[in-house]
């Protein structure tokens, strides 16, 4: 029979101050909080965002604008996803290398061209950090916009099919198009997030053939490996 306090004596006392360490330093728990990215920024598309990332990859997206650049058309959209392993794991990692943004993270350098204010936000059982910035010299900072940068790319274009497809049918060969090259060039991710609305636009035999070809091929596409490079 195993006996419980023999192998408690045999517990090396280093070892168990390592564990006692982890412990109360919160390391077995990385990715046990919520980070959240902002962005905001006035007469662009969207010009308010916001990805909020649960410990399991859960997310939720919430933005609010211009239908595109060309459009006077407004609206709110929310939608719920769930990020790749390697995308989650990535982001909670870019989060710890930046502290959890416990101290400044802007640049400081007033010269710098606007590019919107952003927020980069951790909360869990034990802090609750955020910092704003408009451009940040930290590289976690900077991988972690381009990545929600990217993540939003893909999810406006979700947004913008999901209208198209309901209201405009003959804009969706040229948005779709824009999508593919985009995405070939590596400057979307989290494809997986829109396949609900290229499947339907697929599915639907009332829209033109090439259109339905152009969604079978993105959603054969794989782009969730470029985030944060």
């Amino acid at each position: 029979m195993f006996d419980r306090s023999v192998a408690m004596q045999s517990f090396h006392p280093v070892w168990a101050a390592l564990v006692l360490l982890l412990c109360s330093s919160g390391a077995w728990a990385a990715d046990s909080g919520m980070i959240s990215f902002t962005l905001d920024f006035p007469n662009s598309a969207p010009e308010h965002y916001s990805i909020k990332v649960e410990p399991d990859g859960r997310a939720e997206y919430e933005s609010t604008g211009r239908i595109s650049q060309d459009s006077e058309d407004r609206d709110q959209y929310q939608m719920d996803f769930r990020f790749s392993d390697a995308t989650r794991a990535r982001i909670f990692q870019l989060a710890a290398q930046a502290h959890y943004f416990s101290g400044k993270i802007d640049s400081g350098n007033k010269k710098l061209a606007f590019t919107g204010m952003k927020k980069l936000a951790y909360s869990d059982g034990q802090r609750n950090t955020s910092a704003e910035y408009n451009y940040s010299s930290l590289a976690p900072v900077q991988q972690l916009t381009a990545l929600f940068q990217t993540v939003s790319a893909t999810l406006e274009y979700g947004r913008r099919l999901t209208y198209f497809h309901r209201y405009q049918k003959l804009a969706l060969d040229g948005e779709l198009k824009l999508m593919e090259d985009q995405a070939r060039r590596g400057e979307l991710a989290e494809l997986q997030s829109v396949k609900p609305i290229l499947q339907e636009i697929y599915d639907d035999s009332s829209v033109m053939n090439v259109v339905r070809a152009r969604a079978l091929r993105i959603m054969g596409m794989n782009s969730s490996s470029n985030a944060g490079n």
